[in-house]
């Protein structure tokens, strides 16, 4: 904060209250960094990325909402269904990742929780949702939604294929199955944001 002080000309407290505006807005995602000796760690601020042009996510969220209430009226089960099939979207999307970047193989090495979840975390980021995580990344805020419309006409579907997404990009990136299966998704359970769970269960990491 002191160095974009010093660069805009502006008082810490004013770069600080347009900072909250803007990610009140959704303009900004507002992140803690991880805990460096004494006091509180820093926030850090990144700009939410453009996803897509209007009439593209027009599209696709129409044709999300059409495949999701056709999963509802079809199947016996919707919601555990749909956490299926975003299960394997979520597989595909680390797979799809790992292939641009070079890693055949997924990553060199065995990284830590908190180094998966915040991949997950980019993930999300990537696909829109505006993701707001805390130090170590146990909760997320996900402040904006790419199907939010389709998410309030079938809920129980929309949000379990990002349950299953978020599920199955961390079994692609080899994180302990009993702790994704504990990953839970609260839709709509804050101002503006839904809350997931990303590690529920006390940690040793």
């Amino acid at each position: 904060m002191a160095a974009l002080s010093a660069q805009i000309g502006q008082h810490p407290n004013t770069i600080r209250e347009h900072l909250d505006r803007l990610t009140i807005g959704g303009l900004v995602v507002r992140t803690q960094a991880v805990a460096q000796g004494r006091g509180r760690p820093a926030w850090l601020y990144s700009a939410v990325r453009a996803v897509g042009s209007d009439r593209e996510a027009r599209a696709y969220a129409a044709l999300a909402s059409v495949l999701a209430a056709q999963v509802g009226r079809i199947s016996a089960q919707p919601g555990a269904d749909a956490v299926e099939a975003g299960r394997m979207w979520g597989r595909e999307l680390v797979r799809e990742s790992q292939l641009s970047q070079g890693q055949i193989s997924g990553p060199a090495g065995s990284p830590s929780a908190v180094a998966t979840r915040r991949t997950v975390v980019t993930l999300l980021d990537e696909l829109g949702f505006a993701p707001s995580a805390d130090a170590r990344v146990r909760v997320v805020r996900l402040r904006r939604c790419p199907l939010l419309e389709a998410a309030h006409r079938n809920p129980e579907v929309v949000c379990s294929v990002h349950l299953g997404l978020v599920r199955g990009a961390l079994d692609e990136l080899g994180a302990d199955p009993g702790r994704t299966e504990a990953i839970a998704l609260q839709p709509f359970s804050e101002p503006g944001a839904c809350r997931l769970d990303m590690s529920p269960r006390p940690t040793t990491e």
